[in-house]
């Protein structure tokens, strides 16, 4: 079977590139619960470069958030876009509270004056006039509050500010709750190697729903640069002490992924592919309706990333043997 570089979004009627890009690294620095939630220190030329790139290399999908830098990934990705909007399939977050002049992340809200109103902002910040994908950012929510939540954004596509919506959560369940409102389009669960989500998968297939998958390479573990020697900053959210950074802890990683990596390091690169173009072939391979976005700092990152379109999902059997490497792990 030729393997297709676009895949579409969801029920939507929007098509974009299988492997998209991840836009919280370029936010820059922003803090969650007092402690850094960013990637260290980035160099907004360098992103803009990076995304101009990505659009040359095939990539149209780029997936931000305004909490990423409350509201400075957008801004860069805005100004990538400006003369090249139609091009590219904008997908964006909404749902936490934020302080912009203190780069602090404050608390959540998705009542409908806020999603108006983030919508707003988000609009102004990306310099367009409507939203590709607008994607509910709070992963779990009750059910009246994540109905109010999703009447307002139907409310958005009739007056045209987006063009479907969905939800970052790994809730099944919950996600298909939403299938009632007509533009619920996607979902964003993690996947990845390390991370699979059959329940989720399983609803977007029967739906017709598009996966797009974060922390698809494991938050940088699985590019494979990594050792039980590396130690990140302080300033890299992977060494910030979050509760929920399962990867890492206090910015090293954990030896047991290091030798996790090293297990299926061959298999991943099989075909000349580079672990990360492996790990995202993975994903490719596992359903037709997932779309990787892996983040990116520089353009080298870009390059790798997206060269996982040329190669396309990995073979049958090199899926089966990623199993049975993996299989005498313990489960994360």
């Amino acid at each position: 079977m030729v393997f297709s570089k676009l895949r579409p979004l969801g029920r939507s009627g929007i098509a974009a590139s299988a492997v998209g890009l991840g836009c919280w690294a370029i936010g820059g620095h922003f803090i969650l619960d007092g402690r850094p939630d960013g990637w260290g220190d980035v160099d907004d030329a360098q992103s803009i470069r990076a995304i101009e790139l990505a659009l040359d290399l095939g990539g149209t999908l780029f997936d931000t958030a305004d909490a990423y830098g409350t509201g400075h990934s957008e801004t860069v990705l805005g100004t990538a876009l400006k003369r090249r909007r139609a091009d590219a399939v904008i997908a964006t977050k909404f749902g936490f509270t934020y302080d912009a002049a203190a780069r602090a992340l404050l608390a959540t809200d998705v009542s409908p004056s806020y999603v108006d109103w983030a919508c707003t902002q988000s609009l102004q910040r990306l310099g367009t006039d409507y939203i590709d994908l607008y994607q509910i950012h709070v992963g779990d929510l009750p059910d009246d509050a994540a109905d109010a939540a999703g009447e307002a954004l139907e409310r958005l596509v009739d007056q045209g500010r987006i063009r479907a919506w969905g939800w970052s959560t790994d809730d099944a369940a919950k996600a298909a709750r939403m299938l009632k409102f007509p533009h619920f389009s996607a979902v964003q669960q993690e996947l990845s190697v390390f991370r699979d989500g059959p329940e989720m998968l399983e609803l977007c297939a029967a739906e017709n729903l598009a996966s797009l998958n974060r922390s698809p390479l494991a938050m940088g573990m699985l590019t494979g640069k990594f050792s039980n020697a590396s130690q990140l900053p302080g300033s890299d959210v992977r060494a910030a002490g979050h509760s929920w950074v399962r990867f890492f802890k206090d910015g090293k990683p954990l030896p047991e992924l290091v030798a996790r990596v090293e297990a299926i390091r061959e298999v991943l690169t099989t075909g000349s592919r580079t672990p990360a173009q492996g790990a995202l072939g993975w994903i490719l391979a596992r359903s037709p309706h997932t779309m990787p976005i892996p983040g990116f700092k520089s353009e080298a990152q870009v390059r790798d990333n997206l060269g996982a379109l040329d190669f396309g999902p990995l073979a049958p059997d090199t899926m089966a043997e990623i199993d049975r490497l993996l299989a005498g792990f313990d489960p994360l």
